[in-house]
């Protein structure tokens, strides 16, 4: 029997901070959206009322829009054949797919939707697959498919969409939204460990952010690829390492981002890719694109892009027992060991 291995997303470190007398700091953590998330903020005066309640709030938006866990969301009524009427968050996250795929030329798809679930990565893990339904699954891919989004909307027969490579990074935005809007100009929200930040922590520094070294298996002494400072801008991390599974039939591993071109689990010399972009919806959409584009595209893209995008990619070469890194200039500046 295949064997399913699940890890949570890369995980994110926030520097301890002394406390100012000038701002007191609030923080929370739970479990939403199948993973965990974690919100710092500085506040003055007084504190956001009711705060709880409206991140829960935000949570449901989401979910009910766009999980595909819940047998009555949007997209789930959707892909079961029926007509829907997409709410702001379905619109939102639709439109910005169909710019990532057009910028990506179709690398980041989210009518791979179908693939998702034959590969076990949906809401019924599966524990075997007959690769010769690759090419019969693939007829259903592609955006440039689907008719324009109306007040109601409905999906050609047979194809499915799949948001969460998009829809993570969204609601850590939606997050951020909030606490601006109630006068927060200092926060760390992380979702899954995409994250966004503003400001500056108790120290007055910019919030300090690690991401994990791409291995199975987590050194806690030695732990971090890099740290961070990071200050207006969103962080999305990508990577094949710990979301996958495996046949023990056949040995074969199959991991998590779906190459729409081949309706195969991307094969690349890419580990990982770390996405910093203005919003985290962008770094997360991107840092799946390149995880399916691999090395070689990625790096062509970045060069005639006019994406406002700063990029981190860990990646294997021939011959060479250590991976190897590529970061722009834009994110270098910004590590600090």
């Amino acid at each position: 029997m295949p064997k399913f291995i699940y890890f949570l997303p890369l995980l994110i470190l926030i520097g301890s901070c002394s406390p100012n007398s000038d701002f007191e700091e609030s923080n929370y953590t739970g479990y939403a959206q199948g993973t965990t998330f974690e919100i710092a903020y500085l506040y003055q005066d007084s504190d956001i009322d009711g705060i709880a309640a409206k991140l829960e709030d935000l949570f449901k938006a989401v979910d009910q829009s766009l999980s595909t866990y819940q047998e009555n969301s949007l997209i789930s009524q959707l892909n079961n054949g029926d007509t829907i009427t997409p709410s702001a968050i379905f619109r939102t996250v639709h439109e910005k797919s169909i710019e990532v795929w057009q910028e990506s030329e179709g690398y980041f798809d989210p009518t791979v939707g179908k693939l998702v679930r034959f590969w076990g990565f949906g809401p019924d893990a599966r524990r075997s697959v007959d690769t010769s339904q690759v090419d019969s699954i693939l007829r259903y891919v592609g955006i440039d498919k689907l008719p324009k989004m109306g007040d109601t909307w409905l999906l050609p027969s047979g194809m499915e969409l799949d948001y969460n490579a998009i829809a993570q990074g969204y609601t850590v935005d939606l997050i951020c939204e909030m606490l601006e809007s109630e006068g927060i100009r200092n926060y760390m929200v992380e979702v899954g460990g995409e994250m966004r930040c503003l400001g500056h922590n108790l120290k007055e520094q910019a919030w300090r952010i690690g991401v994990d070294k791409p291995i199975e298996e987590i050194d806690y002494q030695d732990r971090y690829q890099f740290i961070l400072g990071l200050d207006s801008l969103a962080l999305a991390t990508s990577g094949n390492y710990r979301k996958f599974w495996v046949d023990t039939a056949n040995g074969m591993r199959y991991a998590h981002t779906i190459n729409s071109k081949t309706g195969y689990p991307a094969k690349n010399r890419l580990l990982s890719a770390s996405v910093l972009a203005p919003t985290c919806m962008e770094a997360d959409a991107f840092a799946t694109a390149f995880m399916s584009m691999g090395l070689q595209r990625s790096l062509a893209y970045l060069k005639n892009t006019e994406q406002d995008l700063e990029v981190y990619f860990i990646y294997t070469e021939a011959g060479k027992e250590d991976w190897q890194v590529y970061q722009s200039e834009g994110f270098k500046t910004r590590i600090l060991n």
